[in-house]
Order: structure tokens, then C-alpha cells, then sequence
């Protein structure tokens, strides 16, 4: 039987290269608040461990 005991989510975020200039503590902000906002992560973190990881690349 499989038991899946963690997840880990990876982000990859294309921005513009002129469009980053301000705009990384809200985007910080906003990976933090994630998973008490997304209803999947919600449901799961009781069984699951759960952890993210957010990848910037400018285009």
C-alpha cells in the first residue's frame, strides 16, 4: 500500500526582468500565505507534510 507521507512543491515564476524591480516582498509574501489559503494544502497538512519552494526566471 502506498502512503504518501510528504509533498513538495515547486514553483517556477517567469517575470519579465523590468517588471521584479519592487515587486520580491510580495511575492515572498504571497508563498508564505499559500498554504492556509489553498484548500488542498488545508485538507492535507494534518496527514502530510507539506513544503514549497519558489524558482524566480526572468524572461
Amino acid at each position: 500500500m502506498l502512503v504518501i507521507k510528504r509533498i513538495h512543491v515547486r514553483y517556477r515564476l517567469r517575470v519579465e526582468k523590468g517588471l521584479l524591480e519592487g515587486k520580491r516582498e510580495a511575492i515572498d509574501r504571497a508563498m508564505t500565505f499559500h498554504p492556509d489559503r489553498c484548500p488542498v494544502a488545508r485538507s492535507i497538512k494534518a496527514a502530510i507534510a507539506l513544503s514549497t519552494e519558489l524558482e524566480i526566471e526572468p524572461l
